[in-house]
């Protein structure tokens, strides 16, 4: 039926072949050795359990295939043997547990590295419909719960492979043993698969819940100025603890879930191990010591009910969240060029003879547009009406429907257009610095700058005085309480970034939002000074700007787009932004 979630047990085996899909050669061959080491531990203990017996039954030889298995000596020597077999087991679990815990490490690493590569070479029309908080939670806690899926799969290989070698063990020294098998293999069915239902539903609203918590908690102190002048400190008080209770009711019901299926399965190996001792005393071929040895074999079986039931569990509870995961991966990849730097970056004007431009949703027509190294063309039009998509266009991050341009006499495509524009600067206004100091955020865009450089940069945004004052200077933390940048200053940052790239195509979509207007007017004047052989496109509503810029692309309420040039922009356009102040 259309629109049913698949069963819990197709939705295991789909998170079964994705953790096998991921993994690589290398790291299939060091979970061979796991195994191996794993399968080591498990003989050892076997045998551990049966250098027990004569410690238990001195002088009662353990009939093993029609021959006899004795230690001879002492009690002391029996005792020996006994403790150097646990002492293997104990070391050989040592590496397993070791190995185990690098492998978990580079699995969530790597689950990590590859949504995180994926989101940042998508389309941007993919991510379109995504939420930052759903974003947030693929690549922050939601790994968390795959990666515990994949240490409860390691675990579930040491219960299998200590499962199977103890019951070949028991049934070695008493085959009448193996009328129990079908039994214990039932009770195993039985217990896996209760409460399945239930918890795959319980884990999918846990999600879902989750991420809605990462969306009320997004850009927490800005949006507290906004509750708190609304005055309504109490409904969002209510809306976070109603998530924040459902959270918790989910939690609890997956614990609930985990101590039911503890139960079952400790009843039931009462039950089974009832089951053995009557078949062992009523079967007159069993002696007493194998009896002994075979109840010490399965008896070690006891503490992987407990924890084979939980892992089971956190396979279930890591469906969903493996299928968010899944989810991202499968995004298209928007980067068909090389991404290897270049040495030189053409300087060539680019003229735009037809473009159409989709949202919104009737299309933006765009033409004759000329784009030229040096000079400041200006975007303007209401809000919502479609600038930011026109300038993921320009800027070769969103596929036009229409595309006709040319370098000078020679037609370019939007592949070639892109690869043009590739070496570019795109400033958004509601973009933050997120790295730690000054110093990380402009050597993220100029990792060879040098001091000076960095200094020079940040004098011709008029950041320099401010900085200069501080006893850290470059230093100078972003979100530190002590030298908190305003949000002015944060915009001078990154338009100081744009300076240090040197880029062929610069977008400044609303990145002077923050500036009063003359502080605007010398910033990007000073930009443009240092930018010569930069094509400068800037998101403004101000009429300032549409004094100094060379050209104006207006786009109007009826989405007819026209373009001015610097002798020709009509009064009424010019001052476009004297009457509408709001933001794209």
């Amino acid at each position: 039926m259309p629109g049913k979630s698949p069963p819990a047990r197709d939705r295991a085996r789909d998170l079964l072949r994705s953790l096998a899909r991921t993994l690589t050669g290398a790291e299939l061959a060091e979970i061979a050795v796991y195994i191996v080491l794993s399968l080591a531990a498990a003989l050892m203990g076997s045998l551990a359990a049966l250098l027990l017996v004569p410690l238990v039954q001195p002088g009662a030889p353990l009939t093993i295939a029609g021959g006899m298995f004795e230690v001879h000596g002492s009690v002391e020597k029996q005792a020996a043997y006994f403790a150097a077999a646990t002492v293997s087991v104990a070391v050989l679990r040592w590496l397993a547990a070791r190995l185990a815990a690098r492998l978990t490490s580079r699995y969530s690493m790597t689950r990590r590295q590859l949504v995180h590569a994926r989101l940042i070479d998508a389309p941007l029309t993919s991510l379109a419909d995504r939420t930052s908080a759903e974003i947030a939670n693929v690549l922050t806690y939601n790994v968390e719960i795959i990666t515990q899926a994949y240490s409860a799969l390691l675990q579930l290989l040491v219960a299998g492979v200590t499962t199977v070698v103890s019951l070949v063990f028991a049934l070695w020294l008493s085959p009448p043993l193996v009328l129990a098998v079908p039994l214990i293999a039932g009770f195993a069915l039985v217990a896996s698969r209760a409460f399945g239902r239930e918890q795959s539903q319980v884990s999918r609203q846990y999600i879902a819940d989750l991420t809605r918590l990462f969306w009320l908690s997004e850009d927490f102190p800005r949006r507290l100025r906004h509750v708190r002048s609304f005055e309504r400190e109490d409904a969002e008080k209510h809306s976070f603890g109603t998530i924040s209770a459902r959270l918790g009711q989910g939690y609890r019901r997956q614990l609930e879930l985990i101590a039911s299926g503890k139960l079952m399965l400790e009843l039931m190996a009462a039950v089974g191990i009832a089951v053995v001792l009557v078949l062992a005393y009523r079967w007159h071929s069993v002696d007493q010591s194998s009896l002994i040895a075979v109840c010490l074999l399965l008896g070690r079986l006891l503490p992987y009910l407990v924890s084979t039931r939980q892992n089971f569990q956190q396979l279930r509870s890591a469906a969903p969240a493996s299928e968010l995961w899944r989810k991202y991966m499968h995004l298209e990849s928007a980067r068909s060029f090389d991404a290897s730097p270049r040495a030189t970056v053409s300087r060539h004007a680019l003229r735009i003879d037809r473009m159409r431009v989709r949202p919104p949703e009737a299309g933006l027509d765009l033409g004759d547009l000329a784009l030229t190294p040096g000079e400041l063309t200006l975007i303007s039009g209401d809000s919502g009406i479609g600038k930011s998509s026109l300038v993921d266009v320009l800027a070769g991050m969103m596929r036009p429907e229409w595309f006709a341009a040319r370098v000078g006499d020679q037609p370019v495509d939007f592949d070639e257009y892109r690869e043009l524009v590739r070496h570019g600067a795109y400033v958004s206004q509601s973009v933050r610095p997120w790295q730690h100091s000054v110093r990380e955020c402009l050597l993220w865009a100029a990792p060879d700058a040098t001091d000076d450089m960095l200094w020079s940069a940040l004098a011709d945004v008029g950041l320099d005085k401010r900085l200069a004052k501080s006893a850290d200077g470059l230093e100078t933390a972003l979100h530190s309480s002590s030298s908190r940048l305003s949000g002015g200053e944060l915009q001078r940052l990154l338009l100081a970034q744009v300076i240090l790239r040197q880029p062929f195509l610069a977008l400044l979509d609303e990145a002077t939002s923050a500036l009063d207007a003359a502080a605007e007017m010398a910033v990007l004047a000073a930009i443009k000074s240092r930018l010569r052989q930069t094509i400068l496109i800037v998101v403004s509503h101000r009429s300032g700007v549409a004094a100094m810029a060379d050209q104006c692309v207006v786009i109007g309420n009826d989405l007819v787009t026209t373009v001015h040039g610097k002798s020709d922009v009509p009064p009424r356009e010019a001052s476009f932004g004297a009457s509408n102040r709001s933001t794209s």
